[in-house]
């Protein structure tokens, strides 16, 4: 009788947790030595599990660090009202901004190893476009939905890209320059992006 509660659970929730000690597991390494000097070898290890546990669950290295970089640097989303003006809207990307930065900070080491490396694999950098053109679409889609085009600054395709380079570039410079990005250049630049909404 001590394995009946294993035996309800659904079959997929032993994928779940599998894939999730080794992301855990590959999390730890690339923090200590970075995505480049981090093998499959290193992160079955680490999970206690085989390198064929690994293959079970992705494809190849590049899969397991792209869906470990994108569960780590997951979007910032903004607490959004219908009916927000877009002024409304930038100064709650900004809020929301600051209150990830902590999470951020944990995760931004591995966020710039993991650039560095798909920046030297093409393959690793095709991934990493796809997402990122998957999650622009998304957005600008929900834009799409919320506010009229004419209140935005420029067209919601652009606009995506533009809030997502402020955001990673705030982000950024706040953790190398602390003292020279205060909470009010955060919110002064998605106030500056505000203002052309309105020019």
């Amino acid at each position: 009788m001590s394995d009946a509660p294993t035996r309800g659970r659904p079959k997929g929730d032993k994928r779940v947790r599998t894939r999730a000690a080794l992301m855990d597991a590959a999390l730890a390494l690339t923090r200590e030595k970075g995505f480049e000097q981090t093998t499959l070898k290193d992160v079955a290890e680490r999970a206690g599990m085989t390198t064929g546990a690994i293959y079970g669950n992705f494809r190849n290295r590049d899969e397991l660090f792209m869906a470990l970089a994108e569960r780590q640097w997951a979007a910032i989303r903004p607490r959004y009202t219908r009916g927000m003006s877009f002024r409304e809207l930038m100064r709650a990307t900004g809020e929301a901004v600051i209150e990830a930065l902590p999470e951020r900070r944990e995760a931004a080491v591995g966020a710039l190893t993991f650039r560095a490396y798909a920046l030297r694999r093409e393959e690793a950098r095709a991934r990493f476009r796809d997402a990122m053109a998957a999650g622009y679409s998304g957005g600008a889609a929900w834009f799409g939905e919320v506010m009229a085009a004419e209140d935005l600054p420029m067209p919601a395709e652009l606009l995506v890209v533009v809030i997502n380079a402020l955001i990673e570039g705030l982000i950024f410079q706040r953790f190398l320059t602390p003292e020279l990005v205060p909470d009010e250049v955060i919110f002064a630049a998605f106030e500056a992006l505000a203002g052309r909404a309105n020019a």
